[in-house]
Order: structure tokens, then sequence, then C-alpha cells
């Protein structure tokens, strides 16, 4: 598929949304009862469970620190969430690296230093992969850390934007991403604007990246609306059957 064909002269794009439309967003929290925190999203169709356990004492003594709590990411891409059914491990270099990027989104924002010696450990795992997979994970993350009542100073949103024909392009689907499309994820605090994480796919034009990135900020401020809206219908519903 060509370039030309991904976005139409009337600025539509291949499944149909304009350029700075997000990608239809459904999520819930408490999926697991096993785990002390659990998120479910969709992003498009990109789906992604995460599950938070923890603080809890840390299993191996070398990941021991004395001030804070050690945070542990895991994350895992089923087989069958692409075509290609390719099977990849958790070893996988991309997998390792996804999971290097979330924790160090999260080192910054979560309270470590109030569970001195102890762990907390993300687990993330890909269902179906549609595109923007690193946002879907830091959205889910952040879903599960709040469920598991772990204090953060601000929820962390991510999205992904690019360019196609110079035309910046909001949260990129997996057949935009597959077209070398020069994509970038940025995941910040809404209420500061402070920006946590930006992860730069392929080369993009100086003269663009303004554009892009400013779509991709405007685009995580909708999606902690979303991400918001989430936590308050939960925490509804579980004061509801408190008082039932």
């Amino acid at each position: 598929m060509s370039r030309l064909e991904l976005l139409t002269p009337e600025g539509l794009r291949i499944d149909g949304r304009r350029a700075n439309e997000l990608r239809r967003i459904t999520a819930k929290t408490s999926v697991f009862s096993q785990s002390d925190g659990s998120a479910y999203i969709e992003q498009g169709n990109t789906k992604c469970l995460a599950a938070v356990y923890g603080p809890r004492e840390a299993r191996h003594r070398q990941q021991i620190q004395a001030d804070r709590a050690n945070i542990n990411v895991e994350f895992n891409v089923a087989p069958f969430s692409t075509h290609e059914r390719k099977k990849r491990s958790k070893g996988d270099k991309r997998s390792l690296e996804l999971a290097t990027f979330i924790r160090q989104t999260f080192e910054p924002i979560v309270l470590t230093s109030q569970f001195p010696r102890s762990q907390i450990d993300i687990y993330l795992q890909i269902f179906q992969h549609d595109g923007g997979m690193l946002q879907a994970c830091i959205n889910a993350a952040t879903l599960a850390l709040v469920d598991a009542g772990i204090p953060m100073l601000d929820y962390v949103c991510a999205c992904s934007a690019g360019s196609i024909d110079k035309t910046p392009v909001l949260d990129l689907n997996y057949v935009e991403e597959s077209t070398d499309t020069p994509e970038l994820t940025l995941a910040l605090l809404p209420r500061t604007g402070q920006v946590n994480l930006v992860e730069l796919e392929s080369r993009l034009h100086i003269e663009q990246l303004k554009d892009v990135t400013d779509l991709a900020t405007e685009g995580c401020l909708q999606i902690h609306t979303i991400l918001d809206q989430v936590i308050r219908d939960n925490s509804e519903y579980l004061m509801n059957r408190l008082n039932a």
C-alpha cells in the first residue's frame, strides 16, 4: 500500500478517521481478583491487559533498594496478536526494550520512596496488536496502578502521532505503522504537561516535529479524560457495592 492511499484527498485515513482523531478507546479496571490492581484497555483493535502486584517483599536480594521500591515490568505479546503468528519470547530484544521504556516512564511518577525494600510488579500482555502497542501498555499500566491504590504524582497518559505526506496524524494503526510512517510516542502528566517519555520510530523531519508533538500532546489530554472517567466510574461502582 502506498503512502498516498493512507490519506485520501478528502483527509480520510484507511480506517475512516480524520487525521486528528483517536481510535475508539474502551477500558475497565479490577478485571482480576487475584492481583492487587488490574486493567484492560482497547485502543482501536489493540487490546492490552495489565496486572499489578505489590508493593510486596522483593524476591531477589539484588533488587532490594534501601530507600525505595523497585519497579519490575514484564511485557509479553501473544503469538496470535498479529497476522504474522510470530512467537515472541519474554527475552525478545523488542519486548525487553518496551519493558524498559515503561519502567523508566513510571519510576519518576510512582512514589516508590513510601515503600522501601519492596517491589512493585507490572505485568503487561498484548492480545491483539493493531498499532500503538507502547501507548496502550502505558495507559493500561496507569489504570492498573491506580486500581492497586499505589500512590502516583499524576496519571501517565500516552499517545502516538506521525506524519503521512507531511500531514500530522494521530494514533497510528498497524497498517500506518507498517508502511514506515514516522511515529512518535509521547507520555506526559496531564496536570503539569511534564513529558515523561518520547520515543520516535524512524526519521521525522525537524520542520514536522513540533506539529506532530503538539498533536500527540492533544491526544494524551483526550486519553486522560477517558481514563479519568473509567476510574471515577469504577470508584462509584465500588462505593455503591459497599453501601448496598
